[in-house]
């Protein structure tokens, strides 16, 4: 039993990172994107302001927030064809196709019941507890309704691709057609379902945001807390919205006008060169975004394989900087939420906590994005924020980061980026027959394989019986490395894995995912 969830977890841990393999990339140009886009900047730099530069800045930025603000579909499209054992373009269309039923029944099914929100001229659709995704409204269920969905599209692939059905009507609905259909029909009951089970969760969080605001320090940490913790869900815009853009925020009257929230007031007293007022607190939630995901990421590359550190270095630095410079994190959180619970639960400790203290040193400065943040601190000054203090708190966050991650990754052997004994090293030459041959007779003989597949650089085969398996033989091929658990198999190809799980079957001569 324990061997299958860990089976299930892998796979899934595996599924997760083929969409969050291209955030790296997707991140460092947004960064740019922000950079040039920045007003606080071109503040400094004027030929920032120069029309093909803001065309340039706005290409980029917007362009790249289209990649991250759908991570839902990416993480459905991808997770299906991850799980998929074979024709994984195929499982891929169908949960892109899939989605879009997910979408439209959540849509028709708001409609019907007059429940369909309409968008607020400050805050959106944030505060109805739903969102326009690929132009399509629906209940926000964030990337979890992707993650779930893509979930079972795979599941139902597998099952169901190799299905067929007798006569010309009932044959056009077989193999992979057959998959769509029961795909398409769960993806409805998904759709229709959510508009009354989320719901009431997103009440149960509204219902917590009077209790965070009537409960001092424990509220504050709790807010902290809950911005960080749910962000899996969605769920974590029904926290901090009610704060930043509503009365519960604090409000202002300047000028015969009434500013209300805590991002419009403290925008106005900004403007107006008034003392920040204590309603700034709920706009904290940017601090952890600026500093603590350096944190983070130097206790992911300290506690790397020592071979593998500038590579995880390479993936995850442009992350670190994406959510400090951009105050985009889902590129990074999605790298261990799920993977590494105890580590969420721990990184929404630490953001709560450092709210509280941002609190009782009386700091009143801008958090959000590490260069806007300095620049408006700046032009703000010392009396107004306090920012001094609120850098070495950054510094401090970052230190407590480290320490704390590093300890539990080692204490509990976590499974964190660059943690396997994973080698870029692959075969000095393309594997022959004889090569194929060794590796087949070595795992037991064609009877004995069950299962082959492959992550980035691991072959991984199941067999029927560990006790045929010879070692030594398998010790004795072109790999980097052979790793034995009971009826798995892993051999570590580097980046030439997939072409080995190709050649392997070719020359059984058969698919055996």
């Amino acid at each position: 039993m324990k061997n299958r969830l860990t089976q299930a977890l892998e796979r899934f841990s595996k599924a997760m990172l083929a969409p969050l393999s291209y955030l790296s990339a997707a991140g460092l140009l947004l960064v740019a994107g922000a950079l040039l886009t920045s007003t606080p900047l071109a503040g400094v730099l004027p030929f920032l302001r120069w029309p093909l530069v803001q065309l340039l800045g706005q290409l980029i930025y917007k362009c790249l927030t289209a990649v991250i603000s759908n991570l839902s579909v990416l993480f459905c499209v991808g997770i299906a064809a991850a799980l998929a054992k074979q024709e994984k373009h195929q499982a891929g269309l169908i949960a892109l196709m899939c989605y879009l039923i997910y979408l439209t029944a959540g849509n028709v099914t708001l409609t019907a019941l007059g429940q369909l929100a309409k968008p607020d001229a400050l805050t959106g659709l944030y505060s109805s507890g739903q969102t326009t995704v690929l132009g399509i409204q629906t209940v926000d269920t964030g990337v979890f309704g992707g993650i779930l969905l893509g979930l079972a599209v795979g599941g139902i692939f597998n099952r169901t691709c190799d299905v067929t059905h007798k006569g010309i009507l009932p044959g056009i609905f077989s193999g992979t057609r057959w998959s769509f259909t029961c795909a398409a029909a769960l993806a409805a009951a998904l759709g229709f379902a959510a508009c009354f089970v989320w719901p009431p969760v997103q009440q149960g969080t509204t219902a917590l945001t009077g209790f965070i605001a009537s409960s001092g320090n424990v509220g504050l940490f709790l807010y902290g807390f809950l911005e960080r913790l749910l962000i899996p869900t969605g769920l974590h815009h029904l926290v901090y919205m009610p704060f930043q853009f509503s009365r519960l925020g604090g409000q202002l009257a300047a000028d015969g006008v009434t500013y209300v929230g805590a991002y419009v007031v403290m925008m106005t007293e900004y403007n107006l060169g008034l003392p920040f007022s204590e309603g700034i607190v709920w706009m904290y939630t940017g601090f952890t975004k600026t500093f603590g995901y350096f944190g983070i990421t130097a206790a992911f590359i300290f506690c790397a394989r020592r071979e593998n550190r500038k590579k995880t270095a390479a993936q995850l630095l442009p992350l670190a900087f994406t959510a400090s410079l951009a105050s985009i994190t889902e590129p990074l959180d999605f790298l261990f939420c799920f993977s590494t619970p105890v580590l969420w639960l721990a990184h929404a400790v630490i953001s709560g906590i450092f709210i509280v203290l941002l609190h009782l040193c009386h700091v009143t400065a801008f958090t959000s994005n590490l260069l806007g943040s300095l620049l408006m601190n700046l032009s703000a000054g010392t009396a107004r924020t306090n920012y001094p203090v609120l850098y070495l708190l950054g510094l401090a966050e970052i230190a407590v980061y480290f320490v704390v991650f590093t300890a539990l990754i080692r204490w509990l052997d976590l499974p964190t980026p660059g943690r396997r004994p994973e080698e870029p090293a692959r075969p000095e030459a393309p594997l022959t027959a004889a090569d194929l041959e060794k590796l087949i007779a070595a795992l037991g003989g064609r009877g004995n394989i069950r299962t082959v597949d492959n992550c980035f650089t691991r072959l991984r085969i199941t067999v029927q019986e560990a006790a045929f398996v010879d070692a030594q033989a398998l010790h004795e091929l072109p790999c980097s490395g052979v790793v034995l658990n009971g009826c798995e198999v892993q051999l570590v190809y580097g980046l030439q894995a997939a072409q080995v799980r190709q050649a392997v079957e070719e020359q059984l001569g058969r698919v055996v995912c």
